[in-house]
C-alpha cells in the first residue's frame, strides 16, 4: 500500500491497490494510522486502483474515518471504481464517505 505524506500541507494520500477484503483490510487501517501519526491531518484514500472492496474494506474505511476525526483531522475518499461506488451506495455509506472524483478534488472540496 502506497502512502504519501506532505507534512508542509498536513495531508496524506493512501493508495491501496487490488482487492480490499478481510485478508488485507487491517493493512488499510494501519496505513491511515501511519499517515495520521506522520502528521497528515487530512487523509485522502485514493481508490482508483482498488478493483474490489467487501464489507471488511468498508469497515476499515469507517474505522479510519473515526480515527482521523478523533485526532482532529478528516478522511476523504477519491476516485472510487464503479464496484466501490456500488458498495457505498448499497450500504448508504456514500452519505458518510462522499466520493470525490480525484485526490485534488478531495483536498479542495469541503
Amino acid at each position: 500500500m502506497d502512502v504519501e505524506v506532505d507534512g508542509s500541507r498536513g495531508t496524506a494520500v493512501v493508495r491501496p491497490e487490488g482487492r480490499i477484503t478481510m485478508v488485507n483490510a487491517a493493512d488499510l487501517r494501519s496505513a491511515v494510522t501511519e499517515a495520521l501519526d506522520a502528521g497528515g491531518a487530512m487523509v485522502v484514500v485514493d481508490l482508483s486502483r482498488c478493483e474490489f472492496m467487501d464489507s471488511s474494506g468498508l469497515g476499515a474505511l469507517v474505522g479510519a474515518l473515526k480515527a482521523a476525526r478523533q485526532s482532529g483531522g478528516d478522511l476523504r475518499i477519491a476516485a472510487p471504481t464503479v464496484q466501490v461506488v456500488t458498495v457505498l451506495e448499497l450500504t448508504n455509506l456514500n452519505r458518510v464517505l462522499r466520493p470525490h472524483e480525484s485526490v485534488e478534488a478531495a483536498l479542495r472540496d469541503g
